[in-house]
């Protein structure tokens, strides 16, 4: 058997090969996938860049909002006067939504209907439009048939919406003849 000796300049190709190929090699999956260059463009003309550019916590995917236990007397949906005021949802920085509404009668029910959620952008001409003229503009909108042979509960399929406003005022309304206790989740995406 022959023993061949390398030089040191292929003592030294040979090491940097095989700490190459340790570092390349997927040890812990979740390692290799957890890091990854990032590159920061520098637009001084629009947005200029100066000195240590830093990411405190990962940029938010998803959340989810949820408006609970609101009480939603018998309203139709077009007496706009007297919707019910929920608040609102905070939408900046999310694509889309998806509305799920959910809730509970409140006694028993004799007149089946629809209880749903209106999503109108919190807008000073939107809303004032919607005040004055009980016009609905821009709306995303979620609603659940309420019979009474599902014992009181309720909930509707989800429905997902493009967002085009930073903010939305939750209205809802009830058309059966039983106030219900009312949920809307709202879960934001890009």
């Amino acid at each position: 058997m022959r023993i061949h000796r390398l030089g040191p300049l292929a003592s030294f190709a040979a090491i940097a090969t095989l700490a190459l190929l340790a570092t390349l090699w997927p040890g812990d999956p979740g390692t290799a996938r957890d890091i990854a260059p990032v590159e920061v463009v520098n637009l001084p003309e629009i947005q200029e860049v100066q000195g240590t550019v830093t990411v405190g916590k990962p940029i938010p995917q998803s959340r989810l909002v949820r408006l609970g236990s609101v009480i939603v007397s018998p309203v139709a949906r077009a007496d706009t006067t007297s919707l019910v005021d929920a608040g609102t949802v905070a939408t900046d920085g999310f694509t889309h939504v998806v509305l799920s509404l959910r809730g509970e009668v409140q006694g028993k029910l004799a007149k089946e209907g629809k209880v749903g959620a209106i999503l109108l952008p919190d807008e000073e001409p939107v809303v004032r439009t919607f005040q004055q003229a009980g016009q609905f503009q821009f709306p995303l909108e979620v609603a659940s048939s309420v019979r009474g042979a599902d014992r009181g509960y309720f909930a509707s399929p989800p429905a997902r919406h493009p967002l085009a406003f930073p903010v939305y005022k939750v209205l809802l309304y009830n058309e059966t003849d039983r106030s219900v206790e009312a949920d809307l989740y709202a879960y934001l995406t890009n």
